[in-house]
């Protein structure tokens, strides 16, 4: 016979041998034990974590001849046809491919025939989510009230897809994912039966990788060991065959994002890309890293949540102190994005350096999470006694016809005092004003008018119409008797386009010997 995959060899043929599902496995032999045996169960979990296997050990154990302890003996007639596949008794269907009303109905025509041999006929409905509509209608009425010999096993990784009708006629079971100890513990014990030489920080990896699956966890064991054959496989190995990036390099990778390295960063990436390390792969495992970094940063008690060696913990603490919280979490979020779009796109090796450049400059976001980022990097510029980089800008205007300079207005030779008055308590009386015309204020400047009319000039021709509205004139000047205890005469002007402010009208700054402070 050929050569059989290791999850094919070691799947578990009793119950004793699953791992990571006790909760699921003493439940169904107690019912087995004391006969209470139900017409219809569903099994769901993620990939990987023994649904089939359990619904095949479960169909042997009730129409094992001699069970012990609700676990088939795996000696008699009835254990070993199951177990060969040649039993009628056990009929497995793959609803992915049979998931039509008429496979249904074949269903429904052949539970009219008791078992030849055995107690019970066991279907097990594999991917039952992917039935139609109609067919689980068609399955509804057998599933609610089947012979007594019939035993329906429905295992899915999708519960939400499944009618609640359906549902509501089942034993629900959630197969959960298996820790990385308990994987671990089982491909050494399966490592050891093969006489295979695997290092214990491979075997940890491995487990890791296989993200709570142990089917997972046998193939990729299968894989490395496949490719160096007859040698010692490594934890560097590991790495190369599976296309993974070591921790070393998330940290390396880690630290010249936070140092705003970008000829560091894509030098990096250009390393990894051409030692053949798969992209995907290293956003998803980078955005892990990342993770790790924000548990220890937000707790000091998580050495017992991170599967991360003594030696890396330290580092990984240490790298900690150097970012943020807020710009980690940043971090994760563009990262987590963009091992959405990788999966889907054809230039993975853009993307991933248009993302390193992106977290390297935050100026190019303009997203209110990258803010702060965005004002960090302008403190460390300044604190290196750099300038903040300055962007050129072309500002294109239309052609003003430039008006002549008239003579430029003489200074009166003296201010009356209230005049002088209203100048140097401007500002408070602009404060004073209501919210729209305090804005236009803050922009005005000062000037003196015949008969010592007070004029309040504006930058341009909008400002101005907008400050001199009578009821606006009317609270300057109240506002104006409010501060000086005398009504003043004002009148608003504005700057005409293409002029100064001095070619027109009077500072009275200069005559008063005061700095006005003009706010934007």
């Amino acid at each position: 016979m050929g050569y059989t995959a290791l999850y094919r060899k070691f799947r578990p043929t009793e119950f004793e041998d699953v791992k990571g599902q006790d909760a699921v496995v003493k439940t169904l032999k107690n019912q087995i034990r004391t006969g209470r045996i139900s017409h219809a169960y569903l099994f769901c979990g993620t990939r990987g974590t023994g649904k089939t296997t359990v619904a095949k050990i479960f169909a042997k154990a009730v129409n094992c001849e001699h069970p012990v302890d609700g676990s088939p003996c795996g000696e008699c007639e009835m254990c070993k046809a199951i177990a060969a596949g040649t039993s009628m008794n056990v009929i497995e269907i793959d609803a992915a491919s049979n998931n039509g009303v008429d496979n249904i109905r074949e269903i429904r025509e052949e539970v009219a025939y008791r078992p030849t041999e055995g107690r019970y006929k066991v279907y097990i409905i594999d991917e039952v989510h992917m039935l139609s509509a109609g067919a689980f209608n068609a399955l509804l009425k057998t599933l609610e009230e089947p012979p007594e010999y019939v035993i329906f096993i429905l295992a899915t990784t999708e519960a939400h897809k499944i009618p609640v009708t359906i549902l509501s006629r089942c034993q629900r079971y959630d197969f959960k994912r298996i820790s990385i100890e308990t994987i671990c513990d089982r491909l050494n014990e399966l490592i050891e039966k093969e006489g295979l030489d695997v290092e214990d920080k491979a075997v940890r990896y491995i487990a890791r990788m296989a993200d709570g699956g142990m089917r997972d966890a046998l193939s990729l064991l299968d894989q490395c060991v496949a490719f160096y054959i007859g040698e010692r496989l490594t934890y560097d190995r590991v790495l190369e065959v599976l296309g993974a990036v070591d921790v070393d390099v998330f940290s390396r990778i880690f630290k010249e994002l936070v140092a705003r390295d970008v000829k560091g960063v894509i030098e990096t990436l250009d390393e990894l890309i051409m030692q053949g390390r798969e992209l995907s792969q290293l956003a998803a495992d980078f955005t892990w890293y990342l993770r790790n970094l924000l548990l220890l940063k937000s707790s000091e008690n998580m050495e017992d949540v991170l599967d991360v060696s003594t030696e890396n913990l330290v580092r990984m603490k240490e790298e900690a102190e150097l970012i943020e919280m807020d710009e980690l979490i940043r971090y994760i979020r563009i990262f987590s994005d963009l091992t959405n779009q990788l999966k889907f796109s054809s230039q993975k090796r853009v993307l991933l350096e248009v993302t390193f450049i992106k977290l390297c400059r935050p100026q190019m976001e303009s997203g209110p999470d990258a803010l702060l980022s965005r004002i960090r990097a302008l403190e460390a510029e300044v604190e290196k006694g750099l300038s903040a980089p300055q962007t050129e800008r072309v500002v294109y205007r239309e052609a003003v016809e430039e008006k002549p300079a008239g003579p430029k207005p003489e200074l009166p030779k003296a201010l009356s005092e209230d005049i002088r008055n209203v100048a140097k308590n401007f500002r408070s009386i602009a404060d004073n004003a209501s919210m729209m015309l305090k804005q236009y204020l803050k922009q005005a400047r000062l000037s003196a008018g015949e008969n010592d009319r007070l004029l309040i000039v504006l930058p341009d021709e909008v400002s101005a119409g907008f400050v001199a509205k009578p009821e606006h004139k009317e609270e300057i000047i109240h506002l104006i008797e409010e501060k000086i205890g005398k009504t003043m005469e004002i009148d608003v002007r504005h700057v005409e386009e293409g002029r100064h402010f001095e070619d027109s009208f009077v500072d009275i700054q200069k005559m008063i010997h005061m700095d006005i402070t003009i706010e934007d």
